[in-house]
């Protein structure tokens, strides 16, 4: 079932105003089991939803097909990167790269150069239970910070090995999550499908040279 966006009514912005970043000094961290950890800050971004409008009309989304378990299959959602020399479709975008890397770089050690955009259409698109293991890591500590905007959905988190809680966060309308430390290495997260009537959401990955 398709549904427009259902704009939050926290979120409006005086005619005339553009999307635009609170300060990251209210971010909270929870330490992970394995050396991971992850951060969160609901709202970061104001003009939320006006900011999803302009992604999806002017973000040139592609969809793909994979191939798993010997079949050839559609990704379940559209996508789209902009790789470090690619400017971003959206000033405010450019922005929160460059606040990320302010916040992180001395942690990280590097900055944020690419970003990864994933519109999820409704309650069938989704993202299997992965790590983002393609390039360095795989092998190191790293970061990805996530940007939502739409409508909310459930990220999922759980130990890539087991024996551990499944964790559930709700983002969309402006909220950020980072995944930091050993995450992408000793975790997996997830998008996963529903059968409850789910607006649109994007969701905007910030990540560093070499990370996909």
């Amino acid at each position: 079932m398709d549904l427009a966006l259902q704009g939050s009514l926290f979120d409006s912005l005086v005619p005339g105003d553009e999307p635009s970043l609170r300060p990251l000094d209210g971010v909270r961290r929870t330490e992970l089991a394995h050396g991971a950890w992850i951060d969160v800050l609901p709202g970061w971004l104001s003009g939320a939803d006006v900011l999803f409008e302009r992604l999806a009309e002017r973000v040139p989304w592609r969809a793909e097909r994979r191939v798993m378990y010997d079949q050839t299959v559609d990704v379940p959602r559209l996508l789209c990167f902009y790789g470090e020399h690619d400017r971003l479709p959206d000033p405010v975008l450019e922005a929160a790269r460059s606040a990320l890397t302010a916040q992180y770089e001395d942690e990280l050690g590097e900055q944020f150069r690419t970003a990864g955009l994933c519109y999820y259409r409704d309650g069938r698109d989704s993202v299997a239970w992965h790590g983002d293991r393609i390039g360095r890591g795989r092998r190191e500590d790293t970061m990805v910070a996530i940007l939502s905007v739409g409508a909310s959905r459930a990220l999922l988190l759980r130990p890539r090995f087991g024996g551990g809680a499944t964790l559930r966060y709700q983002l969309g309308h402006g909220d950020l999550l980072v995944m930091g430390g050993s995450c992408q290495r000793t975790w997996e997260h997830a998008v996963p499908k529903t059968g409850k009537p789910a607006g649109p959401r994007i969701s905007i990955q910030f990540r560093p040279r070499g990370v996909r």
